[in-house]
């Protein structure tokens, strides 16, 4: 389980098997999108898979969840989706009612993140193979600036910034798969991140790189990042918004909420200068509303993510071991 979690197993799959199988020039660049040229056209295109339980949560479902991580997948390289496909794997038994609200809210999703999904494939398998459900989605997106997103872009002096509170979507899958209440639910911050995203490109906002907070949480996304840009990377415990019915979560089942998935945020590298308009506008939009500067890029060819903490410590933020929580998305 833990290969698929995010963290060192998961990249020590992709560079010791996949890579070696597939390897091309696109793949290599290991974004969250692959970006080429056809036809003097840049575009992207990704492709993930959908496994959460339970299929319904607190602020979400599966069928929205398969949509918004597509499309925030695309955004990450700059793009603007167009086009999903979409996969069902139905495991025998699975109610009509349940598939159908499970599409009719993946259909919902699309239409607000501005996307169609043209083509598509149907399978099932035994009762006890699948676990009800699980959608794969590909998408496809138009690249409409000049810009190179990705993390080999990232520069010293970058600030680094957060869309929001961090840990949301994982911490309202584990309160319901542990009965864990609090004064107030935790609720998924799963949502499109395509309107934030698009308004920072027109506004001509020089975006070095942009990568979603999904497995392994900003942990892994630091440490990916610093490890591509061959750069450490400065952060700031008492600056990162964690919620604090998250952070009682987190500490009741001893995980630690920087590792924690997101479904709705991102991290954002930006020339230091223009830092302060890029958050006016992310906090323009709902889904980016608390977003805010937590660190800055050193000048150090050290490929490590350095914290400060709240009692003004440092140590390493290293790439997370193990699976925290399996099947959250």
């Amino acid at each position: 389980m833990a290969h698929g979690g995010g963290g060192k197993l998961t990249h020590q799959l992709i560079a010791k098997l996949f890579l070696p199988a597939f390897r091309n020039p696109l793949l290599e660049a290991q974004h969250d999108a692959s970006v080429f040229d056809i036809g003097g056209q840049r575009l992207a295109f990704t492709t993930d898979s959908y496994v959460v339980r339970p299929l319904f949560f607190p602020g979400g479902d599966l069928g929205s969840l398969a949509v918004h991580g597509t499309v925030n997948d695309l955004a990450m390289a700059g793009a603007r989706p167009l086009y999903l496909s979409a996969a069902f794997i139905i495991e025998e038994g699975l109610p009509m009612e349940t598939l159908w609200k499970i599409t009719t809210s993946m259909q919902r999703a699309a239409r607000n993140a501005g996307v169609q999904i043209i083509t598509g494939d149907t399978k099932v398998v035994d009762k006890g193979k699948g676990d009800g459900l699980f959608i794969n989605t590909a998408g496809v997106g138009i690249l409409e600036h000049p810009l190179k997103i990705a993390p080999q872009s990232v520069q010293p002096g970058d600030a680094i910034l957060v869309s929001g509170d961090l840990g949301r979507h994982g911490m309202a899958i584990m309160a319901v798969r542990e009965g864990l209440s609090f004064e107030s639910a935790i609720e998924s911050d799963s949502a499109s991140l395509v309107v934030p995203v698009l308004q920072l490109l027109r506004a001509g906002i020089e975006i070095h790189c942009l990568r979603d907070l999904t497995r392994g949480g900003l942990t892994s996304v630091l440490n990916e990042i610093a490890e591509a840009a061959n750069l450490a990377l400065h952060v700031e415990e008492q600056l990162i918004p964690v919620r604090e019915d998250v952070h009682a979560a987190c500490a009741i089942l001893g995980l630690d909420p920087f590792q924690v998935a997101c479904e709705g945020r991102f991290a954002a590298f930006v020339p230091e200068p223009e830092a302060e308009r890029a958050l006016e506008i992310l906090r323009a939009h709902q889904t980016s509303g608390g977003a805010c500067e937590i660190g800055k890029v050193s000048d150090q060819h050290s490929p490590k993510v350095l914290l400060k903490s709240t009692i003004g410590t440092q140590r390493i933020l290293d790439m997370p071991t193990g699976e925290q929580l399996p099947r959250i998305c």
